[in-house]
C-alpha cells in the first residue's frame, strides 16, 4: 500500500503540474513545437525522458536478464542514432523547419516532395506509433502489477489516464517541464539503485560467478540480443517524427548540437545500467515467471524500503514520459497531418487543437487494446521501430541531402520498404534471415527502390517520355 500511494501521489503531482503550465498555452504553436523558443537544458531533459522509457528500462533489464551483456545495443543504438541526429541531420531539418514555418515530419515531406509522401507517412504512423505506446502502458501495467496485483488491463488503463490528462492539456510545452521532474527522479533512481543492487550480488565478480557461461558475457551477440539491434533502432533516433518534432522546438541550431547531443552521450552511459540489473536479477532471481519482471522484483524486493518507492518512481518516469513523447507523434500526426491538410484546411488554430487533444484521447484507448494483445515490451515496440525505420529513413535524408529527389522517389522507397520489412517478418517470425533482420531488409529494399525509381524516372526524361 505505501508503494500505490507513492505511484498515485507522483501521479497526481505530473498532472497538476501539466495542466498548470498549459495555463500559459498561447496557440497550436506552443503545443506542437513550444513556441521554438526551447533552450539546451529543456531539449535534453525532454529527449532524454522521452528515450528512457519502457524499452529502456524494464525491457532493456528483461534483455538483460535473458542474454547478458550483449542486450547494452538496444539502448545503445539509441545512442548511436541520436548522435547522427544531433550532428548532422537535427540542425540541417530545424532550420528548413523554422524558415518555412514546419510543425511536423508530414510538413516537410509535403514541403520538400508532395501531399502523397505526407499521407502515406501519416498514415503508417498512425498504425506504427499505436504499437509504441502499447508498449509504454505494458511496463506501466508491470509496475502496477508487481506492486500491489493490479490485473494487466486495468495498469495499463490507468498508465492511459495519467498521461493523457497532462499531455493534452499543453503538448510539447507542458510535456517538456515535466519531463525535468521526471528525469531528475529517474537519474536518481538509478544513479542509488545499481550501486546497493551490486553489492547485493558480490558485484561482477559475483554475477560472473553465478552466470559462468561465456555466451552471457559475449557483448556483440547472444541469444536475440547484439548489435543486429543497431539496425533495427538507430534509424528510428535519426528520423522518428516525435524526436525531430522536438527538434523544431529547438530555438537554434545550436541548442540541437548540445541538447540532442548531450542526450546521445547520457544514453550511451545508461545502456549498461539495465542490463548489469537485468543479469542481477538473474543472479537473485533466476525462476521469474517473465522476464520483464525482472527491474520491479528488484525494487521491491532486494532494496530498502526508501530506494525501492524511489526506483519504481523512476520507472514510472520513464513509461510516462516515453508515452508523451508518442502521445506527442500521433496528435500531430492526425490533426496536422491529415485533419488540416486533407479534411479541413481552413479549420482556425482552436479546431486544429481540439482536434489534436482528441487525437491523444483516441490513441491512448487504441494503445490499451495493443497492450492487452501484445506479449512484452520488446514485442510491442519492435513494430514500430521497424514500421518507422523502413519508411521514413531513407525519404527523409534524401529530402535533406539530394536537391533532384523526387516524390514518386520517395513513395517507391516507403513501399519496397515496408512490403519487403513485413514480408520477412511474415516469412521467418520476425527472426533474422541469415545474418539479415526484417529491419535491415526493409531499409536495403527502400533504398534500392528509391534509387531503381530515379533512374527509371531519369531514364524516361532523358528519352522524352512524360515524367510524373
Amino acid at each position: 500500500m505505501p508503494y500505490l500511494l507513492i505511484i498515485v501521489a507522483y501521479s497526481a503531482a505530473q498532472i497538476a503540474l501539466g495542466v498548470w503550465v498549459s495555463r500559459r498555452l498561447r496557440g497550436s504553436s506552443d503545443f506542437f513545437v513550444a513556441g521554438r523558443a526551447l533552450g539546451p537544458g529543456l531539449l535534453f531533459a525532454t529527449f532524454l525522458a522521452a528515450n528512457i522509457g519502457a524499452g529502456s528500462t524494464i525491457g532493456a533489464t528483461g534483455l538483460g536478464y535473458r542474454d547478458g551483456l550483449a542486450a547494452v545495443w538496444w539502448v545503445g543504438s539509441a545512442g548511436l542514432g541520436s548522435l547522427v541526429l544531433a550532428l548532422w541531420v537535427g540542425p540541417r531539418i530545424r532550420r528548413i523547419a523554422a524558415e518555412h514555418d514546419l510543425k511536423t515530419v508530414g510538413d516537410f515531406l509535403e514541403w520538400r516532395y508532395d501531399r502523397r509522401v505526407r499521407a502515406a507517412i501519416a498514415a503508417l504512423l498512425w498504425m506504427g506509433t499505436i504499437a509504441i505506446l502499447g508498449g509504454q502502458l505494458i511496463g506501466i501495467a508491470w509496475i502496477l502489477n508487481v506492486v500491489i496485483g493490479v490485473p494487466k488491463f486495468a495498469g495499463s488503463l490507468l498508465g492511459a489516464i495519467v498521461v493523457t490528462i497532462y499531455f493534452a492539456a499543453g503538448g510539447l510545452k507542458s510535456s517538456a517541464v515535466v519531463n525535468v521532474v521526471q528525469l531528475s527522479v529517474k537519474i536518481a533512481g538509478f544513479a542509488v539503485a545499481l550501486p546497493l543492487v551490486l553489492a547485493r550480488v558480490g558485484g561482477l565478480d559475483g554475477i560472473r560467478a553465478a552466470l559462468p557461461d561465456p555466451a552471457a558475457w559475449n557483448v556483440w551477440r547472444h541469444g536475440e540480443s547484439g548489435w543486429i539491434y543497431v539496425a533495427m533502432l538507430a534509424p528510428n533516433f535519426i528520423v522518428s517524427p516525435g524526436l525531430i518534432q522536438k527538434v523544431y522546438g529547438a530555438r537554434d541550431d545550436r541548442t540541437v548540437r548540445i541538447g540532442v547531443g548531450l542526450n546521445a552521450v547520457a544514453l550511451l552511459i545508461y545502456a549498461a545500467m539495465p542490463v548489469l540489473l537485468g543479469m542481477s536479477a538473474r543472479v537473485l532471481h533466476p525462476d521469474l515467471p517473465a522476464r520483464e519482471l525482472a527491474l520491479p522484483y528488484l525494487f521491491m524486493h532486494d532494496l530498502p524500503f526508501w530506494v525501492g518507492a524511489l526506483g519504481l518512481a523512476a520507472v514510472f518516469s520513464a513509461e510516462v514520459s516515453a508515452a508523451d513523447a508518442v502521445l506527442f507523434m500521433l496528435a500531430t500526426s492526425l490533426s496536422q497531418d491529415l485533419y488540416k491538410r486533407f479534411v479541413n484546411p481552413a479549420a482556425d488554430d482552436r479546431t486544429v487543437l481540439r482536434v489534436a487533444r482528441t487525437a491523444s484521447v483516441c490513441g491512448g484507448a487504441a494503445a490499451v487494446l495493443v497492450a492487452l494483445l501484445s506479449k512484452t515490451i520488446v514485442d510491442a515496440l519492435s513494430l514500430f521501430y521497424v514500421l518507422v525505420g523502413v519508411s521514413l529513413f531513407v525519404p527523409v535524408l534524401a529530402g535533406l541531402w539530394s536537391r533532384r529527389a523526387r516524390a514518386s522517389d520517395a513513395l517507391a522507397a516507403i513501399a519496397g520498404g515496408v512490403v519487403t520489412a513485413v514480408a520477412a517478418q511474415l516469412w521467418n517470425g520476425g527472426q533474422p534471415i541469415g545474418a539479415f533482420t526484417p529491419a535491415m531488409c526493409g531499409l536495403a529494399a527502400a533504398a534500392l527502390a528509391f534509387v531503381a525509381a530515379a533512374m527509371v524516372l531519369s531514364n524516361g526524361a532523358t528519352r522524352g517520355e512524360p515524367v510524373v
